[in-house]
């Protein structure tokens, strides 16, 4: 019983640090990203869809993201949604393809990007912590239906325990190395 709570939990946990990786990987750090325009959606006739389902995204040097769309009609569209997301990338195109250069940073821009990225590992840890609450209050309801004992909770307890406690070490460290990418451009 003990170790389907804890299997449970650690899944979570590791489904909730994937979330954390995924949405620092959109963060702009100054350096071209493909991954910077998953949440970018543009209308697709008539249906929301990210401009990663609708063309191909490259990044053919170190500031410049080339975004080629399928159908050439499309490139209006994309262009519109690049300007409406919070990214503050000006696109410019050809007729063929959409070029995004992504500027340097500023210092003060850099600062908002660190206290965002550690923003997110924040977040990251309370649902960490909420993970861990919920898989203790599991093993203590076991406990009180009988199904394991007052030693096994504290056992499953403890493991839970020391599951959370590595799983915000690895946040700390995912979130330290996104902190030394966006002050090292």
């Amino acid at each position: 019983m003990i170790k389907t709570v804890e299997k449970k939990a650690e899944d979570k946990m590791e489904k909730t640090i994937e979330i954390l990786k995924s949405d620092l990987s959109t963060l702009r750090a100054g350096r071209a990203n493909p991954k910077m325009l998953d949440r970018v959606v543009a209308d697709y006739y008539g249906t929301p869809t990210p401009i990663s389902q609708m063309s191909s995204i490259t990044a053919p040097e170190p500031r410049t993201i080339l975004i080629q769309p399928w159908e050439s009609k499309m490139i209006s569209v994309i262009e519109k949604a690049i300007l409406a997301s919070d990214l503050g990338i000006n696109p410019s195109n050809d007729g063929r393809v959409i070029r995004l250069v992504i500027p340097q940073l500023t210092e003060e821009r850099r600062k908002e990007l660190v206290k965002t990225s550690k923003k997110e590992g924040e977040n990251t840890k309370v649902a960490i912590r909420n993970i861990r609450r919920a898989a203790i209050e599991e093993l203590k309801a076991e406990e009180k239906t009988g199904a394991i004992s007052e030693d096994d909770c504290k056992n499953g307890e403890n493991i839970i325990q020391k599951l959370t406690d590595s799983k915000i070490k690895k946040i700390d460290e995912i979130v330290k190395a996104k902190e030394e990418e966006i002050m090292s451009i």
